[in-house]
């Protein structure tokens, strides 16, 4: 994949509006409908879906600029080991009349051992081995050649024969990294355009009535997410081959995370908190109160002295699980004082607190 940063034509500080407002533009512009005599626009399309996918994630774009800058330190290291041993190279002239090491490299060598290229296709032999000849012709040819070297040598002055290259050896990370990269290259793997990956935002009242939420794909396409058991805030629904479409690859998958929207109820899991608030006398005394749960009217027990930290749970009124089992109501006591100021309730009070007693 191409630098995503470049398909999108993005700078590398770019921000969130400006990554999407450029993939926007970008997929409109090398969108297969709009380009039908360009065979490439399809690829341009899944590229750049592949680009905005990335970047749009913050925890993909740190680690991708991270591998990024961490192989141009590699990179330069190289460059700069490389220009080392040549200088060495240089400076050592006997260097140069030791043996010859041919380097093989570690994708040579593993398809040399797996009998296959880098497509997984078997390997060409470079050069087929020649018959081995028969036992009694090489007899023949082994007693022969002693008499052939010393009439040879007789002729020929004596000279220096250069030493046979050594078969080199490639590093050990090398060889694990190709071996890996077969293994990896071996396997069949399915071209599938990007996953659509949007929020939509429900209220409590639409998870308990089942309503079906809608969302808009970028193609146009009107996409009904189901909600219902098992949905609370932050539930992730995928649905399969329901995102992207791109002509010749599979059909990405749509990933939708509900959201709740704030009301009335506070959604902890699937349980609901609701704020229940007591005035004073009721809060010391105790009382029966009646407060609208999120299937309507229900009765609340107060239990007397009961502070800001009490809670009533009320089971079987909250959100409903998977298992079809449902979630509790919680109200939370809040302290609630009189619209008017009441004398005797601020004498008792004063007296409360100076220690004063009528």
């Amino acid at each position: 994949m191409r630098d995503p940063y470049s398909v999108l034509g993005v700078k590398r500080n770019a921000g969130q509006d400006e990554i999407k407002a450029a993939w926007r533009s970008v997929a409109k512009a090398v969108h297969p409908d709009q380009n039908h005599d360009d065979p490439n626009a399809t690829v341009r399309f899944t590229e750049a879906g592949r680009a905005y996918d990335l970047l749009r994630d913050p925890d993909k774009r740190s680690r991708y600029d991270r591998q990024q800058r961490e192989a141009e330190l590699r990179r330069m290291e190289q460059m700069r080991q490389q220009q080392a041993d040549r200088k060495a190279k240089a400076e050592s002239p006997r260097a140069q009349d030791g043996p010859r090491v041919s380097g093989e490299a570690a994708e040579d060598m593993i398809a040399r051992i797996f009998g296959v290229d880098s497509r997984g296709q078997p390997a060409e032999p470079k050069s087929r081995p020649q018959p081995q000849a028969q036992p009694q012709a090489q007899a023949q040819a082994s007693a022969a050649a002693p008499a052939q070297e010393g009439r040879k040598a007789a002729e020929e002055p004596a000279t220096e024969q250069p030493p046979m290259p050594a078969r080199g050896t490639a590093p050990g990370a090398a060889i694990i990294s190709a071996i890996i990269r077969r293994i990896r290259g071996a396997r069949a793997t399915v071209e599938k355009a990007p996953d659509l990956v949007a929020d939509v935002t429900v209220s409590v009242e639409d998870i308990l009535n089942r309503v079906r939420p809608t969302i808009e794909t970028p193609e146009g396409q009107t996409i009904r997410v189901p909600v219902g058991a098992g949905t609370t805030d932050g539930q992730v629904i995928r649905l399969k081959e329901a995102g992207h479409r791109i002509e010749n690859l599979k059909r990405g998958d749509a990933v939708i995370t509900v959201r709740v929207a704030p009301g009335r109820f506070r959604v902890d899991g699937f349980d609901l908190r609701v704020d229940l608030p007591v005035t004073i006398e009721n809060a010391v005394l105790g009382c029966e109160m009646t407060i609208d749960g999120p299937t309507g009217p229900l009765s609340v027990t107060v239990p007397a002295w009961s502070g800001s930290d009490q809670t009533i749970r009320i089971p079987d009124e909250g959100l409903v699980k998977d298992n079809g089992e449902r979630g509790d109501l919680i109200a939370e006591v809040r302290l609630l004082l009189w619209e008017k100021p009441d004398a005797k309730m601020i004498d008792l009070m004063r007296s409360l607190r100076e220690g004063l007693y009528l």
